[in-house]
């Protein structure tokens, strides 16, 4: 049996067969609701617009929320969202793609009690642009500037982070750099050696242009390519790539190429042995970016046994757009309410 396989089957443990007593149900309750888990919350999403310095740049922060802040309230718990290669933060997380149902993680999570926070990085989107080509370095110094703006608008240093591709490794370099400022860390679509990765390969052989070159083409046809690289188009719904076209090109036609040299060239990025967070890894099964093995591989050194595995069936790099979305947002919910542990050591 592949490691596919064997993570991705289910097993159904009915309640009755477990003989979870009262006293039990009870701890676990107690524990649930010491964790400071969010609760959902109905109402309009209220949203704001923040900056951020970085030297010389501005960069742009996004927030959402149910209901806008209000003195003396109990403090919500913050998802702070880490944007990938090749597209700004609002089209990755905040995205509408009219008639097809929703596709705002933002919206989501806010919904599910959550203060969510997201940023564009040097040179994406609504942010500045030191001319730099935006590496996982760079990144780090972004996220550095970004969350002091976090803590002083809500009172919280520590939050929950989130990234997905490049993004996750970005998060995961923060993590480790910072490792005081992250609660919960969820990686999607994560890379870490990208040995046997398709897409991986692919990159490597453009290693030359990218040191040349602090910006490479993102243009419709290299949007559309996001959904078709891993084989898998059928997982997502086409309207999907016309929605982000119609956003993201405002911003033109070009992206810093930092992550994908890093990720071509400097591949491990993230030591797993500095990551003190507890962490969700969430995989497509089709994802060509990483393997199940490269993914295990540092997994299995995470130092926090607070940890979870997660393969997403039917499922391609791009899993916050894909028609399977809900499987990763039941996953990151669940992780990032999970009550703390009763025993210890």
């Amino acid at each position: 049996m592949s490691p596919e396989q064997a993570l991705a089957r289910r097993t159904i443990l009915k309640g009755a067969s477990l003989g979870v007593g009262a006293g039990l149900a009870s701890a676990l309750t107690a524990q649930a609701q010491s964790t400071g888990a969010a609760e959902p919350s109905e109402g309009p999403i209220w949203s704001a617009e923040y900056w951020a310095k970085k030297g010389e740049v501005a960069l742009n922060l996004w927030r959402k929320r149910v209901g806008a802040p209000r003195a003396g309230e109990a403090p919500l718990p913050i998802l702070f969202l880490v944007h990938g290669s090749s597209n700004s933060t609002r089209s990755s997380y905040d995205l509408s793609v009219p008639g097809k149902g929703e596709y705002s993680l933002m919206n989501v999570f806010a919904r599910y009690g959550y203060d969510v926070w997201t940023m564009d990085h040097d040179g994406y989107g609504y942010s500045g642009s030191s001319g730099n080509n935006s590496d996982i370095a760079s990144s780090v110094e972004d996220l550095r500037a970004a969350i002091p703006v976090v803590a002083r608008e809500t009172g919280q240093a520590k939050m929950h982070f989130y990234g997905t591709s490049s993004g996750a490794i970005r998060a995961g370099a923060f993590a480790q750099a910072e490792p005081e400022r992250v609660d919960r860390l969820v990686l999607v679509a994560f890379t870490y050696k990208g040995t046997g990765a398709p897409e991986i390969g692919r990159r490597e052989q453009q290693i030359e242009f990218y040191r040349n070159h602090n910006r490479r083409k993102r243009d419709a046809a290299m949007i559309r390519s996001i959904f078709t690289r891993d084989g898998h188009s059928a997982g997502y719904d086409a309207a999907v790539p016309e929605a982000i076209i119609a956003a993201e090109l405002k911003f033109g036609d070009e992206v810093p190429s930092g992550t994908y040299l890093d990720m071509a060239a400097n591949l491990p990025l993230v030591d797993p042995k500095k990551v003190l967070a507890p962490v969700l890894m969430v995989r497509g099964v089709h994802d060509g970016n990483s393997t199940t093995e490269d993914l295990l591989d540092f997994f299995q050194q995470l130092p926090n046994g607070d940890r979870q595995f997660i393969i997403l069936p039917h499922t391609a790099h791009s899993a916050g757009w894909s028609k399977n979305r809900h499987l990763l947002w039941y996953a990151t919910r669940n992780f990032l309410a999970a009550p703390a542990p009763i025993a210890s050591g």
